[in-house]
């Protein structure tokens, strides 16, 4: 499954309406470990239909980042059955998203 661009026209869709778990990556451009984590999201999305990955850029996105309190990134916030049940910050390994995430 690919990497899903996330707006505030599709968010409810692709995240809240979601019948798998999502991750959703609220991230910059002009941030490192933002850019550092992509490939990292770009391979779990390769291997598994198991979830969805949604990449929010916050600075397109303003109203919608600051809606999910998201005040630093990249911030890892994780939905299942269109509630928040876990979130982290900073550069995750695959393995730890994975775990979180639920999938093999």
């Amino acid at each position: 499954m690919k990497i899903i661009e996330g707006t505030a026209d599709n968010f409810e869709a692709e995240v809240l309406d979601a019948k798998v778990p999502v991750l959703v990556d609220f991230n910059a451009t002009w941030c490192p470990p933002c850019q550092a984590l992509h490939p990292i999201l770009e391979e779990l999305a390769d291997e598994t239909d198991e979830c969805k990955i949604v990449t929010v850029d916050v600075d397109a996105e303003e109203p919608l980042a600051g809606a999910y309190g998201v005040s630093s990134i990249p911030c890892l916030v994780f939905f299942r059955d269109g509630t928040e049940y876990d979130r982290r910050v900073g550069l995750q390994p695959k393995k730890r998203l994975m775990k979180i995430l639920g999938v093999k």
